[in-house]
């Protein structure tokens, strides 16, 4: 497991939110939270591959 240093401040907000919302830790919020963007990034990444393909068959323009 990786440590990773943040802001005072944005520790204290990932703390109150992860108590607010049920977390067990804070680790577990910001793990949950990192693997929601990462999840949204690749698939951003997906849908411009698939409309490269599209582009490049001729279905889109």
């Amino acid at each position: 497991m990786y440590k990773i240093k943040m802001d005072e401040g944005l520790y204290e907000r990932a703390r109150k939110a992860a108590e607010k919302a049920g977390y067990s830790s804070v680790d577990e919020f910001i793990s949950h939270c990192v693997e929601q963007e990462l999840a949204k990034v690749e698939a951003d990444d997906a849908e411009g591959q698939v409309a490269d393909q599209l582009r490049g068959l001729g279905y889109i323009e």
